[in-house]
């Protein structure tokens, strides 16, 4: 009997070649399957283009940003600026007929950078620009008036630690990627409180400079005092660097009147378009609603959180509800290091099985040139699928390693993530110091960006099956 079995199953091995055989019988489906299904979203994706590019959708993410950067201004955590950003989008997102819009209570730190005053005294007189860095202390209310000490880098500065002692270190270190010189605005006054000095003053991390500093959140160590720290332009830290070499004593003195009060509290916002068949389950769109507190945030990150907030627009306007539920989530406290979105993934994390996958755009809104994206092989094949429906734009390269402070909780988890990738090439030009402004944005390219966006989350959430994991 047990041969008449098998040779009734090698009787059916020839139709099930290549493939395996689930336990109810059915057949899972193949990559070709997924292609082809892929393949039928070709006029959804070319109607998305066209509305976004052409059609009466047509530079009115850019629009709609101008008014809001116009009217709100920069919106640094725990300030009046972003609680009243957060109630123009509330009430905007409303307006747009989007569902489920709502709030999430989040704590938030609340730093003000206050008065800041930076002079040279020797060898003359010349006015430092200068921008506090978050999280820095005050200095006294006299100012300090010191001695500078530059230095190119962390092992110049411990090397020469028996000099730092009583002195302003000033960090003239090269720019290299954003991702490796950053560090000198994080650790740059720990690092020269260790060795004695009273401040730090730390060239901005720019690529570019017109005698602008470029502020950002920086970091102190417990065990180590906590001495004044700002970004100076490019400029200023590159002479004081040429005198410091021809052996000249510089002077300067520092006022910076900078106050840390406790959390605040602020809100994510929420709005969705629910799935039809697959609800419970999520495509995530995102940016941060909060900027720092110069220029517009327009840049940084408006232009991520309105092509979000323009991709449900659009599947809206087309009369498009797909599968699953388009969520989109306009992060706060980004700036200070994910805050909010830390808050939003312990609230969610429960649900992680039904998160499809999580993107953000936080990386500028410029001329697209594709997705990056961070999930297995087979995740990756599916996504450069979709990525060819967008041929007609030219926008279709899938690049490895997602971006985005507010996603990588879930990406950390297994959770796929995909970030906007876009001519970077001006970026750290403007980013966050008082040149990102609505003059860095361009209505056709946050056209482009928004297809982009709009296209790759709907198909997601439209899909018969979730991204494999």
């Amino acid at each position: 009997m047990k041969y008449l079995s098998l040779i009734f199953f090698m009787s059916l091995l020839p139709q099930y070649a290549g493939k395996s055989l689930r336990g109810d019988g059915s057949h899972p489906r193949t990559f070709e399957d997924i292609k082809n299904e892929i393949a039928g979203y070709s006029d959804t994706a070319k109607a998305i283009i066209d509305l976004a590019v052409h059609g009466k959708a047509q530079n009115r993410s850019y629009e709609r940003l101008a008014v809001f950067a116009d009217t709100v201004g920069p919106r640094l955590s725990g300030s009046k600026n972003l609680d009243a950003a957060i109630q123009y989008m509330f009430s905007a997102l409303q307006k747009d007929g989007l569902e489920n819009v709502h709030l999430e209570p989040v704590k938030v730190p609340h730093w003000e950078r206050g008065e800041e005053f930076a002079v040279m005294l020797e060898p003359r007189n010349h006015s430092i620009a200068v921008l506090g860095l978050g999280s820095s202390v005050a200095t006294p209310p006299e100012g300090i008036t010191a001695e500078v000490m530059v230095v190119a880098s962390f092992d110049e500065l411990h090397r020469r630690a028996q000099e730092a002692k009583g002195k302003i270190v000033v960090y003239n270190q090269p720019f290299v990627t954003y991702g490796e010189t950053v560090r000198y605005r994080s650790q740059g006054a720990v690092e020269a409180a260790k060795v004695g000095a009273v401040a730090s003053l730390i060239r901005s991390i720019a690529s570019f400079s017109i005698d602008s500093p470029h502020t950002g959140w920086q970091n102190y160590q417990s065990g180590v005092p906590r001495i004044p720290t700002a970004c100076i332009s490019v400029e200023d830290a590159e002479m004081m660097s040429r005198m410091a070499l021809r052996g000249t004593k510089i002077v300067v003195y520092l006022k910076m009147g900078a106050r840390t009060y406790p959390d605040a509290p602020s809100f994510n916002t929420v709005a969705e378009i629910v799935g039809n068949k697959y609800p419970e389950q999520i495509v995530l769109v995102s940016g941060h609603l909060d900027s720092w507190d110069v220029g517009q945030g327009a840049m940084d990150d408006g232009g991520g959180a309105f092509i979000s907030w323009e991709a449900l627009s659009l599947i809206k306007d087309l009369g498009l509800r797909p599968k699953r539920t388009l969520r989109m989530v306009l992060w706060t406290g980004e700036e200070q290091g994910g805050v909010g979105a830390e808050q939003y993934y312990q609230l969610h994390k429960e649900n992680i099985s039904n998160f499809d996958i999580v993107m953000e755009s936080d990386e500028g809104t410029f001329k697209p040139s594709g997705l990056a994206f961070t999930g297995n092989a087979e995740a990756r094949d599916i996504i450069k699928e979709i990525m060819a429906l967008l041929l007609p734009i030219n926008v279709t390269d899938v690049f490895d390693n997602a971006d985005g402070t507010d996603i990588n909780y879930w990406m950390r988890d297994g959770v796929p993530g995909a970030s906007l990738r876009d001519d970077l090439s001006k970026y750290f030009w403007f980013h966050h110091s008082q040149g990102d402004t609505m003059t860095v944005q361009d209505p056709n390219q946050m056209n482009l960006c928004a297809a982009v966006w709009t296209v790759v989350s709907y198909v997601i959430a439209d899909m018969e099956e979730m991204l494999p994991r």
